[in-house]
């Protein structure tokens, strides 16, 4: 028996028709019982009624307006043909239960008001003897179930509709976290293109200059030139080793850990980036004023690359005897970065946004980080010649 009943709810269409089988045969069985009177109310006209009750109960989940006006329509035939309450009746107060669930507005508002009324007129067609309180609370008496599985159905569809608001919320949500984690992982694939970008810029520029310098003494001063050499040679190992690592993020969206791979560079490498310069031929004056305190991460890398950029722009555009300095300021919400040059390179236009020599698309990288981090950047030519690069970064990052 347990399991007749899980197999009929599991399918509801058999579990309609069970039920409707069995208030047929519930309410054949008692009107066979019952000794009927001559005339309309004999089984001729009540076994058709039955059935099309039953037919009700059957479908009502697959056509529930079109049931409700069965409904109604045989609710009518009875108080018209004369023919008293039957037990099959009961399928009026399921159809309006299953209405308000499921049914349209229209059909819900039919099914209470026809419901509501039902009691009255079959308490006017069929009256009793028991006198007019009496009738008048057996009516109210009938009228309440009806009230209940209508406020009953209605409270499901209520409950159903506010369930399926919050799946439809949770799913638009969700499509906007994919959306938001998209957008995020473009943004920083692009921070990584201009991190490889800075990476190349900067190691070839040194691994030029060395091999130049190199090829000059290689003849009167050996020893300078295996030095050059050894120079180009770990700048080679460092550009790769942070190419594999950029590289390696673009291909799989994730940081892989790896003893091959250098962590980000932070404010303390500056120096070793200015010894760098040095060693390549390049004059730089490092000074740092202030207290030196840990700072954001995304702080230190973006002063980082913004002195590498400014010093691979003097090496580029700067021209001979160009000479450097480097100034980081600590102050009490931030850090300040001035770098200078007294180079007589190319002219200044072509420092500008979309420079022909390409320092323009420098610039421009250096005001995304700036803007990353909520700092800002004042670059330009300083007077008696050269480029002035000043950048304020605050210790919070913008929000």
């Amino acid at each position: 028996m347990q399991r007749l009943y899980d197999f009929l709810r599991r399918h509801p269409t058999w579990f309609d028709s069970f039920w409707a089988v069995f208030l047929l045969g519930v309410s054949v069985a008692g009107e066979e019982a019952r000794q009927a009177s001559p005339g309309t109310d004999s089984l001729g006209v009540i076994v058709p009624i039955v059935l099309l009750l039953s037919l009700v109960t059957a479908l009502r989940r697959r056509m529930p307006e079109k049931m409700l006006l069965l409904a109604v329509g045989l609710g009518v035939a009875q108080v018209v043909l004369d023919v008293e309450t039957l037990a099959a009746d009961f399928a009026l107060l399921v159809i309006v239960y299953t209405v308000a669930v499921t049914g349209a507005r229209w059909a819900s508002r039919l099914a209470l008001a026809a419901g509501l009324c039902a009691a009255p007129v079959a308490q006017l067609r069929w009256p009793t003897d028991e006198g007019a309180l009496s009738n008048v609370a057996q009516m109210v008496f009938l009228m309440v179930p009806f009230a209940l599985a209508w406020v009953l159905g209605d409270s499901i569809r209520t409950r159903r509709a506010y369930f399926a608001q919050l799946e439809e919320r949770a799913a638009r949500l969700e499509k906007e976290r994919e959306a938001q984690s998209k957008v995020a992982v473009a943004a920083e694939r692009a921070r990584i293109a201009r991190e490889l970008h800075d990476v190349v810029a900067h190691n070839v520029s040194v691994m030029v200059v060395q091999a130049d310098g190199a090829a000059y003494v290689l003849d009167a001063a050996p020893d300078q030139a295996k030095k050059a050499l050894e120079t180009i040679s770990s700048t080679g190992r460092q550009a790769l080793a942070e190419m594999r690592r950029l590289l390696g993020v673009l291909r799989t969206g994730e940081h892989q850990e790896g003893g091959e791979y250098v962590p980000q560079p932070d404010v303390e490498q500056i120096e070793d980036l200015v010894e760098q310069c040095r060693d390549s031929g390049l004059p730089v004056d490092f000074k740092i004023e202030g207290t030196p305190r840990p700072l954001p991460s995304g702080v230190e890398l973006t002063a980082y690359r913004i002195v590498q950029e400014a010093l691979t722009n003097t090496r580029k555009h700067g021209g001979p005897n160009a000479g450097a300095s480097v100034r980081l300021v600590y102050f009490d919400d931030g850090l300040g970065l001035l770098v200078e040059d007294d180079g007589k390179g190319a002219p200044h236009e072509l420092y500008e946004e979309g420079g022909v020599d390409g320092r323009g698309h420098g610039l421009i990288g250096m005001r995304e980080r700036i803007g990353m981090v909520g700092g800002t950047l004042d670059a330009g030519p300083r007077p008696g010649g050269g480029f002035r690069i000043s950048a304020l970064l605050p210790l919070k990052a913008a929000h």
